[in-house]
């Protein structure tokens, strides 16, 4: 009989959004009659198209694998050199130099920040906020690592701040923050350098939702911060930022600065460990979906996006302004695609899921579902139609 992995035991049974689904379902069985008035404000999901730029590279790559002069095979690893070479020179365009060969190309930055951890072993002590999204927790939880969490809440605007009594290994940040829609201003990501560099810990920077910040003020890559290539890696997609939700894209950056010494003395690189454990279990993104990406980071391709991304901030918008109406607290919105808010009437983050869909037909996030301080909140995203969202927040205006 095999030794299993008993770790999984101390994973939650059902995945945050596998239990929204189910509740959802039961609703839709018990009220069939309000089955198709169900607006879903839950799950990050984009609803608009692919871009005009993106479908034409789509074309232009399959068409290519038609032909055997221009055919591509297995592809590297890493990723091929023309992707990775269009990031380096969009973060050139926001004023960061990255090296293209530090850029490793995958298939989504959930699946990067969850294999990450194999680079460390189980004795590390993890730091992770709180509410927190649960992928952080989740892997780290079935590889046996010790977690240790920091608190985000009203007073601190959900944005924790490194605190010298705690000494962690592996620092995990998100900002724009998700599920809460904060983000670091510079001088707070300086911080966490600092502690970092401190300390010798990895910070694991999430900045997956980096397109959508407006203000000048607020960093798109920790990179934007002096010593950050010396303790942080970088995760990043295109789900949000050019509707690869369905397409799968992302990239993970980790600098030949990040080395370490090992316990028998010798020198440890992580971009060398991440390249090996790349080579060895990864085959890499499709070409076609490469080559598609590529022209996303075009300034014509990325002009495109900020179109659908400015659709989205209108539907932000609309949903903080009923919510600033009824005098609710909330926290993103902005500079996220995401608004966290304070459940009305002291409900609990569950119990105000099963209002709102028994009573207004919205579904959204319980705070509870990212961490004990999120049990008093709720999250919504702006990446529904103008006209659901315009209904879902009339429903609300009319229910508050």
């Amino acid at each position: 009989m095999p030794k299993l992995n008993e770790n999984y035991q101390n994973v939650k049974d059902s995945y945050l959004f596998a239990e929204i689904a189910r509740r959802v379902k039961v609703y839709e069985e018990t009220h069939p009659d309000k089955a198709d008035q169900i607006i879903r404000l839950g799950i990050g999901d984009v609803t608009l198209p692919l871009t005009k730029s993106v479908i034409e590279a789509l074309h232009e790559a399959v068409d290519s694998q038609a032909v055997s002069e221009t055919f591509m095979g297995y592809g590297p690893e890493q990723g091929y050199e023309f992707a990775r070479k269009a990031i380096a020179d969009y973060y050139a365009r926001n004023g960061i130099e990255v090296d293209p060969a530090a850029i490793f190309i995958s298939d989504g930055a959930k699946s990067d920040t969850g294999n990450i951890t194999e680079l460390f072993s189980n004795d590390n002590v993890v730091l992770v906020p709180d509410p927190v999204y649960p992928v952080y927790v989740d892997t780290n939880t079935m590889d046996g690592k010790k977690i240790i969490y920091m608190n985000g809440t009203e007073e601190n605007d959900f944005l924790p701040m490194p605190d010298d009594k705690v000494k962690a290994d592996i620092i995990y940040l998100c900002s724009p923050n998700n599920p809460t829609g904060a983000s670091y201003n510079k001088e707070q990501l300086k911080a966490w350098v600092d502690y970092a560099l401190k300390n010798d810990s990895v910070i694991l920077y999430d900045s997956a939702y980096e397109a959508f910040i407006t203000d000048q003020d607020l960093p798109r890559s920790i990179y934007a911060i002096e010593g950050a290539k010396e303790c942080a890696i970088e995760f990043c997609s295109l789900s949000k930022t050019a509707g690869f939700t369905g397409t799968r894209f992302s990239y993970t950056v980790v600098p030949t600065e990040l080395v370490f010494t090992a316990s028998n003395g010798a020198t440890l690189s992580l971009h060398d460990m991440w390249n090996r454990r790349q080579s060895t279990k990864f085959n890499g993104t499709p070409y076609i979906i490469q080559y598609a990406a590529a022209r996303v980071f075009t300034e014509e391709g990325m002009a495109e996006c900020q179109q659908n991304i400015e659709y989205y901030r209108e539907n932000a918008r609309m949903i903080a302004e009923t919510l600033k109406k009824k005098n609710i607290w909330f926290t993103g919105g902005v500079n996220s695609p995401y608004i966290w808010f304070k459940c009305p009437k002291e409900m609990e983050s569950w119990e105000f899921f099963d209002y709102l869909l028994e009573n207004a037909q919205i579904v959204g996030t319980p705070g509870a579902g990212f961490g004990e301080n999120g049990k008093n909140y709720f999250r919504l995203t702006s990446f529904g139609k103008h006209e659901k969202t315009a209904e879902a927040m009339r429903r609300f205006d009319e229910l508050f």
